[in-house]
C-alpha cells in the first residue's frame, strides 16, 4: 500500500475514536424550562409564583477518577408502592391443635388461680388444739387474724428445712423408780472441753478440772443429756473420752437437734419431751437458749486455766435443787440470774447453816432448863451433856451422796479391765461386720444389714437343739447400774 494512504487511513481512524469518546462523555441535555407564558395557565393570576424548577439527576459515581470517558451507567431504581389488599397472611393463622391448646392452658391456668384462692382461704381458718401442739405454739401467743393464720402455716412448709430432725429429741421418761425427775443439759464446747491449737502439735483438746467428778457426782441426782452445737462425727470422740463406759451421760444431741433461727443453731428445749419446769440447760452462748432462757444457765467460758474451778463451783447450787424438790427451776434460775451464782448461793447456804445453829442452841436451851427430880429436894441439877450440832438437811443428803459416788468409782476401777475388754469386742464384731467394698455396703443397706456370720454343720445342730432362750439377750459393752 501507498505510505501517503496508510498514514491518511490511520488519521482517519483516530478521528472516528475520538469523536466517539467524545460524545459518549458528553451529560445528557437537560430538559428546557418552559417559559412563563407556557407554564401558567390562563385562569392564573399574575401575582402566583412561578413553580420550582425540576431537581437535576444526581451524578453516578463511576468509580476511580479517569481522563478517558466512560460508558458505564446506573440506572435510578423508582419505588415501588407497596398496597394492602386485606388478605390474611398464613402465618398469623392458627391450626385446630393450637386453639385447642391455648384453650386449655388458659382453663388450666384459671383452675390452678382458684385453687391457690381457695388453699390461701383455707389456710386461714381457725386453730385447732392439736394443731397448736404439732406447731409448739402456745393458745395465748397464736395470731388470731386470718393473714397472721395463713402466714404461720405456710410458713411451717419450710419447717424441714429449720426445725430439728425429730419432733421428739428423748425417748419417754422411763418408769418412776429408774428415772430421775430432773434433766441437766450440759453443753461441749468451752465448757467441758476447750480446743487449742499451735504449730507443732495441731489441733488438740484439753479436759476442763474437775469435768469427771461434775458428771460423776451430779449424775445421781440428774439426767444428764450432752447437747451440742457440734456434728456428731466431731462431738461422739469427745464424748466417749468424757464417759467410756456410759455410766453418766444419758443422751447425746448434736446439731441436727437444734432449730435455725435466722441461720443461728438454736436449742430448743420445747421438743426435748420433757418438762421444763424440771430442766436446766448450761451453756456459754446466750444466743443458742435464746427461746428459754428462763431455763438456762449462762457461764463463762473456760480458756484453759488448769487452775480453773468454775465447773466444781456449781455443784452444790445444782445438787441443791433436786435435793429440796424444787417444783419448778426456772423461778430460782431467774432469781440467779446475771449474779455469781456460786458466790451467792454460798452466802445463802452459809445463813441457813448459822440460823440452824441458832435453833438448835435454842431448843438446846430449854432442855437444860427443865424439871428435874433431884432439884425438887434441894439437889443441884445435872449438867446437860454437851453434844456436837447436828447436820443440816442438805448435809446429810450431801453426805449421802458423796458415799455413794465413792462406792460407785471403787466399783469402776475394780471392773475396768472387764469393761475394756468388753468394749473391744464390741468394737472388733462391728469392724468384721462391716463390708469391705462399696458394692458390699450398697448390699447391707438394700438387704437390711449384713448377713449372719456362716455356721458349720456342729453349731447348727446344736442351735437346733437347743433354741433360743425365751427373753434371752446378749449385750456387748458395759451397761450403767440402775
Amino acid at each position: 500500500m501507498n505510505p501517503a494512504m496508510l498514514a491518511r487511513s490511520t488519521a482517519l481512524r483516530g478521528l472516528a475514536l475520538r469523536s466517539t469518546r467524545t460524545f459518549a462523555s458528553k451529560a445528557p441535555p437537560r430538559p428546557k424550562a418552559p417559559s412563563a407564558s407556557e407554564a401558567r395557565p390562563a385562569s392564573s393570576s399574575a401575582s402566583e409564583p412561578p413553580p420550582p424548577p425540576p431537581l437535576a439527576p444526581k451524578p453516578v459515581s463511576t468509580g476511580p477518577s479517569s481522563s478517558l470517558p466512560s460508558l458505564d451507567f446506573a440506572p435510578v431504581e423508582e419505588s415501588e408502592r407497596k398496597e394492602r389488599t386485606g388478605a390474611r397472611s398464613s402465618k398469623d393463622s392458627l391450626s385446630s391443635i393450637e386453639r385447642r391448646r391455648r384453650f386449655l392452658g388458659r382453663i388450666s391456668f384459671a383452675v390452678l388461680l382458684v385453687g391457690a384462692g381457695i388453699q390461701t382461704w383455707y389456710l386461714g381458718r381457725e386453730w385447732d388444739e392439736g394443731e397448736l401442739k404439732e406447731l409448739r405454739i402456745k393458745p395465748e401467743e397464736a395470731p388470731n387474724t386470718r393473714w397472721g393464720r395463713t402466714k404461720t402455716r405456710f410458713g411451717s412448709i419450710f419447717n424441714y428445712f429449720t426445725e430439728p430432725i425429730w419432733p421428739e429429741l428423748l425417748p419417754p421418761p422411763l418408769p418412776a423408780p429408774m428415772q430421775k425427775p430432773y434433766t441437766l443439759l450440759v453443753s461441749v464446747d468451752d465448757l467441758l472441753v476447750t480446743s487449742t491449737w499451735d504449730r507443732h502439735h495441731g489441733w488438740r483438746t484439753a479436759k476442763r478440772p474437775g469435768v469427771d467428778y461434775f458428771l460423776g457426782y451430779l449424775s445421781q441426782f440428774y439426767e444428764i443429756v450432752v447437747f451440742t452445737t457440734q456434728y456428731h462425727y466431731t462431738a461422739m470422740p469427745i464424748i466417749d473420752k468424757l464417759d467410756p463406759y456410759q455410766f453418766f451421760i444419758t443422751y447425746r444431741l448434736f446439731r441436727d437437734a437444734t432449730r435455725s433461727v435466722k441461720g443461728q443453731p438454736v436449742k430448743d428445749l420445747t421438743y426435748l419431751n420433757r418438762d421444763l419446769s424440771k430442766v436446766i440447760i448450761l451453756d456459754t452462748h446466750s444466743e443458742h437458749v435464746s427461746t428459754q432462757p428462763e431455763n438456762a444457765v449462762i457461764l463463762p467460758k473456760w480458756a484453759g486455766d488448769p487452775k480453773d474451778k468454775g465447773l466444781v463451783a456449781m455443784i452444790p447450787f445444782l445438787e441443791s435443787i433436786p435435793i429440796y424438790k424444787a417444783p419448778d427451776v426456772r423461778p430460782i434460775l431467774q432469781a440467779y440470774s446475771g449474779k455469781d451464782i456460786p458466790l451467792e448461793y454460798a452466802k445463802k447456804e452459809l445463813e441457813a447453816k448459822q440460823k440452824h445453829i441458832e435453833e438448835w442452841q435454842q431448843s438446846h436451851k430449854r432442855s437444860a432448863g427443865t424439871f428435874t427430880l433431884s432439884s425438887l429436894f434441894g439437889g443441884t441439877p445435872s449438867p446437860a451433856p454437851t453434844s456436837p450440832v447436828p447436820l443440816t438437811y442438805l448435809e446429810q443428803k450431801r453426805q449421802e451422796a458423796q458415799i455413794q459416788y465413792r462406792e460407785e468409782q471403787a466399783y469402776i476401777a475394780a471392773n475396768k479391765e472387764n469393761f475394756d475388754r468388753l468394749i473391744k469386742e464390741e468394737q472388733d464384731a462391728m469392724a468384721q461386720q462391716m463390708p469391705g467394698t462399696f458394692w458390699g455396703a450398697a448390699a447391707a443397706i438394700m438387704g437390711g444389714g449384713p448377713p449372719p456370720p456362716a455356721q458349720g454343720p456342729q453349731e447348727q445342730g446344736q442351735q437346733q437343739a437347743q433354741g433360743p432362750a425365751p427373753g434371752e439377750v446378749q449385750v456387748h459393752g458395759a451397761q450403767p447400774k440402775a
